[in-house]
């Protein structure tokens, strides 16, 4: 695909980093996450608080008529919660399918060893995992890609222990390696565009070779 751009800044990206919108049946606008809506969309890169204040301020609305060419259009206030809803779904459900492809392994020990061996990809955390936990995967990751003395560390998600323990259907997963290039590429993509949006992008870094709640009217 080309490159789109967002109705709010003007500013153009490439749509896997951005949020499509679309319009339902009745008028009502409403996250197209997947981008695989009929009809004419609208892009928008920009987070969830500078989304919440363009909605406050009646800019969205504005830039929607004009995109859509419909000044009758019908914005919940609740869209930028559906759009962060929707993103953090589709990060949980490419955690799925990776673990169900085995491309992921779980467990301290298991981790620790594959990452001083240099087999791991990308290193994640649970937003609620013990910062000594990290500190000790985040060291062995530096062994293993002979990045000693550097700040190569793994990517503390935006999502906890719980939620990661649901997609993936295991107990208890506080760490995630991620041992194949492209399964690592693509969970960047995911986690990049949902920190995007909240506004905690923390550059996911590059690691050796290159809730999940349904809401109503989120197209995923």
């Amino acid at each position: 695909m080309t490159e789109r751009k967002c109705i709010l800044t003007g500013d153009r990206a490439d749509p896997d980093t951005l949020v499509r919108l679309a319009v339902g049946p009745e008028g009502q606008v409403l996250p197209d996450i997947r981008a695989k809506a009929p009809g004419r969309g609208a892009w928008i890169g920009v987070s969830r608080a500078e989304l919440e204040t363009a909605l406050a301020k009646g800019k969205l609305k504005g830039a929607l008529a004009r995109a859509f060419k419909d000044s009758a259009l019908q914005i919940s206030d609740d869209l930028p919660a559906m759009i962060e809803s929707g993103l953090r779904k589709t990060l949980l459900d490419r955690l799925g399918l990776e673990s169900r492809a085995s491309m992921l392994l779980t467990g301290s020990e298991k981790i620790d060893v594959a990452c001083r061996k240099g087999q791991v990809r990308l290193l994640l955390h649970a937003a609620d995992a013990a910062a000594d936990g990290n500190r000790k995967l985040d060291q062995a990751l530096r062994v293993g890609q002979e990045a000693e003395g550097t700040d190569l560390a793994g990517i503390v998600l935006p999502v906890d222990r719980e939620a990661l323990s649901m997609a993936m259907g295991r107990d208890n997963v506080v760490h995630i390696a991620v041992t194949d290039s492209r399964a690592a590429s693509r969970l960047r993509a995911a986690i990049g565009r949902l920190e995007s949006y909240l506004g905690c992008a923390n550059g996911a870094p590059v690691q050796g070779e290159p809730d999940s709640t349904d809401v109503p009217g989120v197209v995923v």
